[in-house]
Order: structure tokens, then sequence, then C-alpha cells
């Protein structure tokens, strides 16, 4: 197969093999041809760990330090006061059985989705909606809370949710390759940081196989773990 003239410089702007500090990674990325929109700069990071033998999943939330550069469209399901609450706070989608029945019926034009304990019973019936696209409200990630003002204040502030897939891997969106260097850097040290500290099977020795940088269109840099583990 052909190799482009951009893929070749793309090669040219690392080295395959070689494990990155943080910082260095970064500056490959940005120093790597661009495309011509503001792409995303992604995490993965690979586990040793046997996802069918954890005992609790490995998951939560990170309030990244200078968010993804995404705008995120949050639905808000409550009642009463909870209504005017959620949208002064800055919810795109506010309503009860309106927007439960809008979803019921296939309507799931969000990236959010935060709901009231009390609303959670009605919304059983979305589970075949939202569950396939991991947008089900979870006490866990936060989304299902009495505070809804709180809640999506945070998420479009730039909270964020990871979840351990089948393969023991974790992705996320950490930014945009326009943030400053220092910035992408302070929001990838933060997240894994988080990691590690809320999950105690990813803080035992060796349990992170690997972590990549990469952007959209663009290489993946393999990062040297033992600079986390150090922090």
């Amino acid at each position: 197969m052909k190799i482009s003239k951009k893929q070749k410089e793309i090669q040219k702007a690392y080295q395959k093999n070689k494990d990155y500090s943080l910082m260095d990674a970064i500056n490959v990325l940005k120093k790597a041809p661009k495309a011509n929109f503001d792409e995303s700069v992604d995490l993965c990071m690979s586990l040793n760990i046997d996802s069918k033998k954890v005992t609790q999943p490995i998951r939560g939330t990170v309030a990244l330090i200078h968010g993804t550069g995404k705008k995120v469209s949050v639905c808000c399901i409550c009642k009463g006061e909870d209504e005017t609450k959620a949208t002064e706070a800055g919810a795109d989608h506010v309503g009860a059985d309106n927007l439960i029945a809008k979803i019921a019926g296939g309507w799931v034009d969000f990236d959010v989705c935060v709901a009231t304990p009390e609303m959670m019973r009605e919304m059983a019936k979305l589970g075949k909606v939202l569950g396939p696209k991991g947008l089900m409200p979870n006490p866990k990630s936060g989304t299902v809370t009495m505070d809804v003002a709180k809640a999506v204040r945070e998420i479009k502030a730039g909270k964020i949710e990871y979840k351990m897939d089948k393969l023991a891997a974790i992705h996320v969106a950490i930014g945009k390759l326009s943030f400053e260097a220092n910035k992408i850097f302070e929001n990838v040290s933060d997240f894994i940081g988080a990691v590690i500290s809320a999950n105690a099977p990813v803080s035992k020795p060796n349990a992170i196989k690997s972590i990549f940088l990469s952007k959209t269109m663009g290489p993946g840099i393999k990062l040297d773990i033992n600079e986390f583990k150090k922090s």
C-alpha cells in the first residue's frame, strides 16, 4: 500500500518503539502534520488486570483542570424546582415525562444524561436506548444526584467519566491539540493520578501495562510509565 506524504512525515516525527516522557510526547503530537480541524488528544491506558476477576469495576470520574475543549450537551431528567436549577446551571435539555417519552422514541441528541433519584424508576424503561450508548445515569458516575445543578456545572466544566473495557483498557479524550502544552500535560497527569488513587488494583506494581497518547489524525506515542509511578 502506498504511504501518503503526510503519513511519511508523521512516521519521521517519532520513534515507534521509544518510551517518551509526557512532555516530549505532547511536543511530538504538536509538531506532527496537522489536520484541518482542532484534533482531540486521546489517552489509552492498558492494564495488567483480568477484567473478569476484578471485584469492583475500574471506573470513576475526573474533573479535568482545563476541561476537554469539547462542548458537552447535557440532558437533565428532573421535576419541579430542579428543572429551574438545571436550566440555570447550563443544561441543554431539561424535563421529566416529556423527555423520557422523547428518549423512548429514540432521541439521544446529547452527550451526558443526569437525573434525580426520584426519576430513575421511570427511566428504567430507557435502558435499551441509553444503555448501549453508555448514557444511562449512574450514581457511581455522579449522574444520579439530588444536586442536579452541581452535576451539570461540573460536566460542563470538564468532568469526564472513565471505565475499563473488556480488554482491560481505559480510553478518554483528554483535551484538544490547540491547548497549550502545559495544559495538556496537567490534564494527563491529573487524570492518571486520579485513576491510580481511586482504584486500588491500578495502584499495585506493574498494574499499568502501557499508556499511549495520540491525536485524532496522528500517531500513538508510548509514554514512559515510570514517570507516573514516581508521582
